[in-house]
């Protein structure tokens, strides 16, 4: 996760459901007065205020904060002390900042948020009531639990209706790579549901952090939808990228400039992986089959794969072959040996899946 992502999240978590700031903005929209907060000070905010009056010693509180929102004023809270520390205020942004918001109290608090990096939180009056969050770049309506948690078991279906392919693209290409007919088309396809899979998780995390409390069912039932994914994603991304990714590098990585619609692209996908035409043959190298062979070291993994090559000359490797290996030897030869022969047993047997 980017520390931007890590950011956005955190703040959405400040106004999840029975928090203070949370409290506060439903308030205000009960008494139908509206707001604009400023949660923030330094000399940039110093910059875009004028007017109003100081307040000392008053600690923020929800209640607080709604009977001085009754005001004609803005309100500013001190974020590191929680203090709130001006009512009434007059805010002054840059005009030549662009904003996409239409009414006035919410193209001021876009403003303002782009101008200082501080949090804004914009309340409108009677009429069509709507709470946003502005902090920089990022916005988000605030919305009532049940439509959060409408909106995460929409999110959910779609996370176990993908997992489900996923786990079918898996399977498919544990067959292909038995009978040595893989094309880019099956690499992609279980790299492709992997990268969705991501996305949709990823929306789940900003549902769970408006949620607040409230959503640990929702963070469980994502997780194990999202178990092992991603390392079977980077592993076929190793097994069959022309050239060794870097050590540390993500197959995620170089599919972070797509759109989402791109995702759906198989052709996209592909050419970001450096794979070729759809219908290319692909050939493993084995990553996959060996990570999977208990208590076999990366190192050794590597020499392994560095002495055979490919998945179909390591599968067909004898256990003398195997010991030769440089810290492999007779012991763990068998082992290796014993797992490739029950793997392509099981596979050979398998029908795929519908």
């Amino acid at each position: 996760m980017t520390p931007q992502a890590a950011a956005s999240l955190d703040l959405l978590r400040r106004f999840a459901p029975g928090t203070p700031l949370r409290n506060a903005a439903e308030l205000i929209m009960a008494q139908g007065t509206g707001a604009l907060v400023l949660i923030g000070t330094g000399p940039q905010v110093d910059e875009v205020t004028a007017g109003g009056f100081a307040i000392r010693d008053a600690p923020f509180t929800a209640q607080r904060l709604a009977e001085l929102a009754k005001m004609d004023g803005g309100v500013v809270i001190d974020d590191s002390t929680n203090m709130i520390v001006a009512a009434n205020v007059h805010f002054m942004p840059d005009p030549q900042l662009e904003t996409v918001e239409t009414g006035t109290r919410f193209r001021t608090a876009e403003r303002l948020a782009r101008q200082t990096g501080a949090a804004v939180l914009a309340v409108s009056e009677e009429g069509h009531l709507r709470a946003v969050v502005f902090s920089g770049e990022v916005q988000f309506t605030l919305q009532s639990v049940t439509a959060l948690l409408a909106e995460a078991n929409q999110r959910l279906q779609s996370l176990e209706r993908i997992r489900h392919q996923f786990d079918e693209a898996v399977a498919r290409l544990d067959r292909y790579e038995a009978d040595g007919v893989v094309s880019v088309r099956d690499v992609v396809g279980v790299v492709q549901r992997a990268a969705v899979i991501r996305e949709i998780g990823d929306d789940l995390d900003t549902i769970a952090a408006e949620i607040g409390e409230s959503a640990s069912l929702v963070a469980l039932q994502a997780e194990d939808f999202e178990r092992g994914v991603a390392e079977i994603a980077e592993l076929v991304n190793t097994d069959y990228r022309p050239r060794k990714p870097k050590k540390g590098s993500s197959v995620f990585t170089a599919l972070t400039n797509l759109d989402l619609d791109d995702l759906y692209r198989a052709e996209v996908i592909a050419d970001a992986m450096g794979l070729g035409g759809l219908d290319d043959h692909a050939k493993p190298r084995g990553v996959r089959t060996l990570a999977d062979v208990p208590r076999l070291p990366e190192s050794v993994r590597d020499a392994i794969l560095k002495r055979f090559g490919s998945y179909s000359k390591l599968l067909n490797a004898t256990v003398e072959q195997l010991a030769e290996v440089e810290g492999v030897g007779p012991a763990r030869a068998t082992t290796i040996r014993s797992y490739l022969s029950r793997r392509e047993s099981v596979l050979t047997r398998a029908d795929l899946p519908s």
